[in-house]
């Protein structure tokens, strides 16, 4: 279980920060991150990072994919760890 909880954070915080940095990018008119990409991370388990970007930085917020997807994606994973707990103890 350490080794799942050690992922978790290392990706969330890899999509918290990938969700900063194409902020940036947008307000500086630079290339940006594929939406693909950022959905992608969410979905490797990067969701609550995923969301703490989004309301830091007010980014995706908008997006339909984003501001249903990304909840969703949380309450899967939250079931997943769950699931897996139970499992593995």
């Amino acid at each position: 279980m350490e080794e799942i909880i050690c992922y978790l954070l290392a990706i969330n915080i890899a999509t918290f920060l990938l969700y900063g940095i194409d902020k940036y990018k947008a307000k500086k008119g630079k290339w940006r991150i594929s939406e693909a990409t950022l959905l992608t991370m969410a979905a490797i388990g990067g969701s609550i990072g995923a969301w703490a970007g989004m309301r830091l930085w007010h980014h995706k917020t908008m997006h339909k994919k984003f501001k249903y997807g990304i909840p969703l994606k949380i309450i899967m994973q939250i079931a997943l760890v769950a699931y897996l707990h139970t499992i593995i103890l």
